[in-house]
């Protein structure tokens, strides 16, 4: 019997594709292999501070994820190395999408657990910050100024027993860290609530410009941008034990009841309160008890305390910074955003105090 002329032909066409094929599914495979690998390789933030199982989290840009094991986004929150050491990174603009409650964007932290006063918390953290806004008003309390970690109630007011501030004017080397605690406004009005600034290395908030470009001496004391500093809370049977510690610099603590007030007259007003909050009609006072009985929770990351709202609506909190209409890209160019490092963090139950 003759061959068919074209069977060798359909023999070696039907080789090609099967090798064309062949081929193909290895370059698939090698494909899912590099993603498989690359996701292998990644650092997540849980990598570096593992207890991230224990907090949810809101973006610069109102993103919100309430699972961060194994979690980032490049623009807000991720793993960075520096000097083989692992770092989680908190960036944040000043304008974009943020809480109900506030002006202000954030790349924080947000604690699952609710805790009381009496039945106490403790939060860690040793973080650098490495950029603040560097555009706002100067005679703004809050200009030039991130929030890398609080207390916040849950209840009531909703107000913050403690917030943690860095903030370095433009032209200076050092900045200040200083903290505040916000008074839990007695009755139904909170619109006369205030804050009271402590200074632990630098300035407390009080300290600000002459005018909107005229800034105050350099602190001496100061912190650095990029320079390491550590900071304990520790609520124990509603007392807040504070301890902030930094290599080169003396270890500052600090204790504040927050179960029994000291301002609960106008009398108890403290001459910076006058200063800074009675002059844009925030002077109540606090209820006896404080905080006492209230659900709180902690938060950590980069709350920015810089945003573009117009100084003279609020010379404490509206900076009057830039902000490109929100353009995040834009923003991040322009040195208009706080971006903060932290390398160890922890959270658990509150410990009697070292004495």
């Amino acid at each position: 019997m003759t061959k068919s002329i074209f069977q060798p032909l359909l023999m070696t066409g039907l080789i090609f594709f099967l090798c064309a094929c062949s081929n193909t599914a290895n370059e698939n495979n090698s494909e899912v292999t590099d993603k498989e690998e690359a996701a292998s390789n990644t650092v997540y933030p849980s990598d570096v501070i593992p207890f991230m199982d224990k907090f949810k989290i809101l973006l610069g840009d109102g993103t919100k994820e309430d699972d961060l094991v194994k979690y980032e986004q490049k623009d807000f929150f991720y793993a960075t190395q520096e000097d083989e050491t692992n770092w989680v990174v908190y960036k944040t603009p000043n304008s974009g999408v943020t809480s109900k409650n506030s002006s202000n964007t954030r790349t924080e932290l947000h604690e699952l657990r609710n805790w009381t006063p009496e039945t106490g918390g403790k939060l860690t953290g040793t973080l650098k910050v490495m950029h603040v806004s560097t555009s706002g008003d100067a005679r703004v309390a809050a200009s030039y100024s991130t929030v890398v970690g609080q207390i916040h109630s849950g209840e009531g007011h909703e107000n913050e027993p403690l917030k943690i501030f860095y903030k370095k004017f433009p032209g200076h080397t050092k900045g200040s860290v200083f903290w505040n605690y916000e008074i839990n406004t007695a009755g139904d009005d909170n619109a006369g609530r205030w804050d009271f600034s402590s200074a632990v290395w630098g300035y407390d908030m009080s300290v600000v410009g002459t005018s909107a470009s005229d800034y105050p001496t350099a602190p001496e004391n100061g912190i650095e941008l990029g320079e390491e500093f550590s900071y304990e809370i520790n609520v124990y049977q509603g007392i807040m034990y504070l301890t902030f510690t930094s290599a080169g610099h003396d270890t500052i603590r600090f204790t504040k009841n927050l179960i029994a007030s000291d301002y609960t007259t106008t009398a108890d007003l403290p001459e910076q309160t006058q200063k800074l909050f009675v002059p844009i009609g925030q002077d109540g006072v606090e209820r006896k008890t404080a905080y006492a009985g209230e659900l709180q929770y902690f938060k950590q990351g980069a709350y920015n305390q810089t945003n573009g709202k117009d100084p003279e609506t609020n010379m404490v909190w509206c900076t009057g910074a830039d902000t490109y209409d929100g353009d995040i890209p834009q923003q991040y160019a322009n040195g208009a955003y706080t971006e903060v490092w932290f390398r160890a963090a922890t959270v658990g139950e509150g410990t009697p105090p070292v004495e």
